[in-house]
């Protein structure tokens, strides 16, 4: 499956270039032009190949080579915008070709749709234009999203209880000081009794954090305090490792550098958070996902929570909730997740609709969804991996209020 959605995105990427090609040759008219534009595109290939081929596989992600993602997605996503519409309309043209030759039918040739590269063009430029916002802006714009959430069985006490959740901090990746720290200021300005961070506090390494552990213990410790769990990437399992006692060795430093922080870090425990004479019970369970590291375990968590308790399960992989915890005997009433990002690409019409790839991955991507009585709010992520910007899916602040129903 992986080799064949290789090989059609090379193709694409193929079909890409060719018709980057003609379109130099129809605004040019000269075929200098269309030679320059290849020897750019080899020499370009050429570097990328031998960036990724000397890529030290014990460093881990990095802020250079998440810098030449970038690179990359700008070098291709706009051209397949514009060629993808082109491609299929050739098609179309071909077809009526070939009719024409069979049928004998003599009619004129059916020429390419101004209109059509008047939209496509314009479209992949905008693209274009928007994953450079997303590198040198997007990714450190910050938002605030709140949401309230009502529950009958909330105990009276936690009415009104506001939660602040971050997740995927993803330390190593940052790269500008200045704006992490207008990030923790906006957090630092919410009023809010609970903290929760949800996992992925790194890339891989524990020394990621290093320059970052002072900015993040500035973040204020409201009344019911800073908890944390891992998510996948705390687990130092995307390096290649020397010894198992280096792996574990990290491990037991990202678990350190969270609490020094300021978190509480929870590891398949819970604990219980009163006010008055009413508990609601605060569960954190290691990381869970379908796809990726099985760490978590639901019933250790679970063990002495009365069954008919208020339960918040912080589990940083959404895959989990439907895979365990919403089918779950007992009844989970919130849960937080974060990990999908999503995708760090996808756009918003406010009270219309809110799109990111993410979803054709997981169900529950970004944002709060529920099934009956139990609600899964997915935070889209404080930090990035993977490509070093953001496109439409802003970084976020949650802050959640609960209130009991009347």
């Amino acid at each position: 499956m992986i080799k064949t959605l290789l090989f059609l995105f090379l193709g694409l990427v193929v079909l890409g270039e060719i018709y980057t090609c003609v379109l130099i040759y129809r605004l040019t008219e000269k075929r200098m032009a269309v030679f320059a534009y290849l020897l750019l595109l080899i020499t370009i290939v050429v570097s990328i190949f031998m960036y990724f081929k000397s890529f030290d596989r014990s460093a881990g992600q990095t802020s250079e080579n998440m810098h030449v993602t970038a690179l990359i997605l700008l070098f291709v996503l706009p051209k397949l915008l514009f060629s993808i519409p082109l491609f299929f309309e050739d098609i179309v043209r071909f077809s009526y070709w070939i009719y024409q030759k069979i049928f004998l039918v003599n009619t004129t040739t059916i020429t390419r749709s101004s209109w059509l590269l008047k939209i496509s063009l314009p479209a992949a430029i905008l693209l274009a234009l928007s994953i450079v916002y997303g590198v040198f802006f997007g990714k450190y714009n910050f938002q605030v999203r709140e949401e309230t959430i009502a529950f009958n069985d909330l105990p009276k006490s936690f009415d009104g209880l506001k939660i602040l959740q971050i997740s995927d901090l993803h330390v190593g990746s940052w790269d500008n000081k200045a704006a992490i720290e207008k990030g923790i200021e906006l957090i630092n300005k919410q009023e809010y009794d609970l903290l929760l961070f949800t996992g992925d506090f790194v890339n891989t390494l524990a020394t990621e954090s290093d320059p970052w552990i002072g900015l993040l213990q500035k973040i204020k410790t409201p009344k019911y305090g800073k908890h944390a769990v891992l998510g996948n990437h705390d687990y130092g399992e995307y390096v290649t490792w020397k010894t198992a006692a280096a792996k574990e060795a990290n491990f037991k430093q990202i678990k350190h550098n969270i609490v020094k922080s300021g978190f509480n870090l929870l590891l398949n425990e819970n604990i219980v958070i009163k006010n008055n004479n009413d508990s609601i019970f605060l569960l954190g369970v290691e990381n869970w996902g379908k796809n990726f590291k099985k760490a978590g375990d639901l019933n250790k968590t679970s063990q002495n929570v009365p069954a008919n308790a208020f339960k918040i399960v912080m589990s940083h992989d959404p895959s989990h909730w439907d895979a365990e915890i919403v089918n779950h005997p007992q009844k989970y009433q919130l849960t937080l997740s974060g990990h999908t990002h999503g995708m760090q690409f996808g756009f918003k019409i406010p009270k219309v609709i809110e799109w990111s790839p993410a979803k054709y991955v997981y169900p529950e991507w970004g944002g709060l969804y529920n099934k009956g009585q139990q609600y899964i709010y997915v935070n889209r992520g404080f930090g990035f991996h993977a490509y070093s910007g953001r496109v439409g899916i802003w970084p976020e602040i949650t802050l959640l209020e609960l209130k009991k129903s009347k």
